[in-house]
């Protein structure tokens, strides 16, 4: 394992691995998605309390999961950056942290739309809404701090340390329905035991939340692509400038 993750620290290995996985992660994640929405709204029941605005849930849950899914990703990242110094894992973590905001963003979007008609509110300071707005901003403490600094290797090592510190939020949201009386419902999918949901509307939940998972990989790896080509373009410049 240790010798995968040497060879694909290289930057030019891991390229030319991203260019052979990203038409497959593309295709899955359109077959995914594409059969993931049908199910959500021709082929799955309407809620007996929520009724059809329950479908926001197809949408909402996978982005929250991959809202979550995307820090951890970004927090591995980073630790591996400070502590074996890969030279492609600040560029992963960079990577990775404005596809997270954007899952964490629609998730908050939707819980907001999903929230006003069964909370009568589109905002509540419940435990889980707080928590993940507290993500959401962690994001974009993270992306302002890689930014923040004339020296790139300064700017990501402070970028990993928010990183890696801002992780402890992540089981906080998970457990927050287990921890605190909220509004949010507890755990129904990912509880030990049969998942308390219905097949039905199991099945298209899944699909959306692989579909999900294939587009973080896809727009992972063309963002990390284009890291890696945006450094080797600045290498060449400094060149041309020294000569």
């Amino acid at each position: 394992m240790a010798f995968i993750s040497q060879r694909l620290a290289n930057p030019a290995r891991f390229f030319k691995l991203a260019t052979v996985l990203l038409p497959w992660c593309a295709a899955a994640t359109v077959l995914l998605l594409g059969s993931g929405l049908y199910f959500a709204l021709f082929d799955s029941p309407a809620d007996y309390q929520q009724g059809e605005s329950v479908r926001i849930m197809y949408v909402h849950v996978p982005s929250a999961w991959l809202g979550m899914a995307g820090y951890t990703t970004l927090a591995l990242a980073s630790a591996t950056a400070l502590i074996w110094k890969h030279p492609l894992a600040d560029l992963v973590a960079k990577s990775a942290s404005p596809i997270g905001a954007s899952f964490t963003f629609l998730c908050l979007v939707t819980g907001s739309l999903w929230g006003k008609p069964m909370w009568g509110t589109w905002w509540a300071w419940d435990a889980r809404l707080t928590s993940m707005l507290i993500l959401f901003f962690l994001y974009l403490g993270h992306m302002a701090l890689f930014n923040a600094f004339d020296d790139a290797q300064r700017g990501a090592r402070a970028a990993a340390i928010l990183a890696i510190a801002g992780s402890v939020n992540v089981p906080i949201i998970k457990f927050s329905v287990d921890w605190w009386n909220t509004l949010h419902q507890p755990a129904s999918v990912t509880r030990l035991g049969m998942p308390a949901i219905d097949p039905a509307m199991l099945l298209p939940l899944l699909l959306m939340a692989f579909g999900y998972t294939a587009l973080f990989a896809t727009l992972l790896l063309l963002r990390v692509k284009g890291e890696i080509l945006a450094v080797k373009i600045r290498a060449l410049r400094q060149i041309k400038v020294a000569a």
